[in-house]
């Protein structure tokens, strides 16, 4: 059907989201040229549901107030690829972070430090002066708490997080080499402890135990449990194994309770028609639980590139050869000194050295000077967790449960895709926030999982 006879009663088929609609709408200027941009296949003769069109719109004006124009080759801002509402940013809602190690991020603590509290549970002694020098601990646990809930201050507000007025408690739980089963349970026990004092709603844990074990007998497992009962929600990443003939979900991703996030490849699109999956874990479980619940993208997500470090100085000139002219290039170099050799040694072969730099970009994942482009399953969860915190924003009283519930039954199902590897679906922001400002004005009976 086209959309010149959208007035008809017959169902229509969206090209762009593949839902079953009474009727398509014609698309025209900016956002035609975004959807044919966007979507393969696409042609202006097609047309668009009406949530579709809407969703380009406010994309299109997501990046105009940004300072930015659509780009096909643009990396996505999250709250532009899942078409969040703008108004939920977790205010008043404090997020803990289970991690290798954290970095004090310009996103998080200019021009208002967000960070309440950081903590060492594997014996090491914690100071906040740490969070401000970056080593090889940080990146990490920098990137998924500024995914969930940065303001993107580098980026002008353009690669923020959907929980960008959050509050963050840090805890480290290892090192790059190994996080120990045991610290991450310590971790979990030590937000239990700590939750009323920095008003912890919501915990991130993109990181996950030993081995496989039975949540009746596992402690981080129980540990997680633990939490849900006290009124915390536990976000955590499935892991990356997908690919394997055995991809097992470890703990606490395999606790009944816990809300387990897999990895959705968007393709860098809004077309959910042309949405996959990310390789990510699933289940069954030891238990025979299916997990994951619900998925989020697990790629070509942005994230900050760790400050002061030799990978962003790299960066910083990668992203800085397109923006200067040709006899602009050995100034740039210069003031770059000893950063790329090789890009200096093209100093005299400007075609050259664009076509290197810009080979450098693609391969480092370089979107500007302060960001580049993740996956895993680990950036997965904090997307989640933040969607959570908009939430609870949007109604306080929330339970572990009321979440859980809200997001599975607001979730978007992928096309063709196996229900083991998706769960209840891809996570829809602005359905889930809804559906929480609904449920405050249409109250049910008690939640049995809410604390006495």
């Amino acid at each position: 059907m086209s959309a010149a006879g959208h007035e008809t009663a017959a169902v229509a088929a969206c090209r762009v989201c593949a839902q079953r609609v009474p009727a398509l709408r014609a698309v025209k200027g900016a956002v035609a040229e975004a959807v044919a941009a966007n979507t393969p296949g696409w042609s202006v003769e097609h047309g668009a549901c009406a949530e579709c069109v809407a969703r380009f719109e406010a994309a299109i004006a997501y990046l105009r107030q940004h300072e930015g124009e659509w780009d096909p080759g643009q990396i996505l801002p999250t709250p532009v690829r899942l078409g969040a509402q703008d108004r939920y940013r977790g205010r008043g809602v404090t997020i803990a972070f289970l991690d290798a190690g954290f970095f004090a991020h310009p996103d998080l603590v200019q021009p208002k430090d967000r960070i309440l509290r950081y903590v060492d549970v594997t014996g090491g002694r914690a100071r906040r002066a740490d969070l401000d020098r970056p080593d090889d601990a940080s990146w990490h646990g920098m990137m998924t708490s500024v995914v969930a809930c940065g303001n993107g201050r580098l980026s002008r507000g353009l690669y923020r997080g959907l929980a960008s007025e959050a509050r963050l408690v840090l805890v480290k739980v290892g090192t790059p080499r190994r996080i120990r089963h045991d610290d991450i349970a310590r971790g979990l026990d030590w937000v239990l402890r700590n939750r009323r004092r920095h008003g912890i709603r919501v915990v991130n844990v993109s990181c996950g135990g030993d081995y496989e074990a039975s949540y009746l007998t596992d402690e981080l497992s129980q540990a997680a449990e633990a939490l849900t009962r006290a009124g915390v929600l536990v976000c955590a990443a499935v892991g990356n194994q997908g690919h394997l003939p055995h991809h097992p979900v470890l703990p606490p991703a395999s606790a009944p309770s816990v809300l387990a996030v897999g990895a959705l490849d968007d393709r860098n699109r809004l077309a959910f028609a042309q949405y996959a999956m990310y390789h990510s874990s699933y289940g069954p479980t030891v238990d025979a639980l299916q997990k994951p619940e619900v998925v989020a993208p697990g790629i070509w997500v942005a994230a900050p590139i760790l400050p002061g470090t030799p990978t962003q100085a790299q960066a910083a000139l990668l992203a800085g050869v397109p923006e200067v002219a040709d006899d602009g290039l050995p100034a740039l170099l210069a003031r770059a000194r000893g950063v790329d050799p090789e890009l200096e040694a093209l100093a005299g072969h400007p075609p050259l050295l664009r076509e290197r730099a810009r080979t450098k970009r693609a391969e480092g994942n370089v979107i500007s000077a302060h960001y580049k482009h993740v996956d895993g399953s680990s950036f997965a969860a904090p997307i989640v967790a933040s969607v959570a915190a908009q939430m609870i924003e949007a109604n306080p009283a929330l339970t572990p449960a009321h979440l859980r519930r809200l997001l599975v039954s607001t979730a978007r199902r992928i096309p063709d895709m196996a229900p083991d590897r998706q769960g209840w679906g891809a996570v829809a922001p602005e359905k889930a926030v809804q559906a929480a400002v609904d449920a405050r004005r249409r109250p049910g009976a008690r939640d049995p999982h809410r604390p006495r």
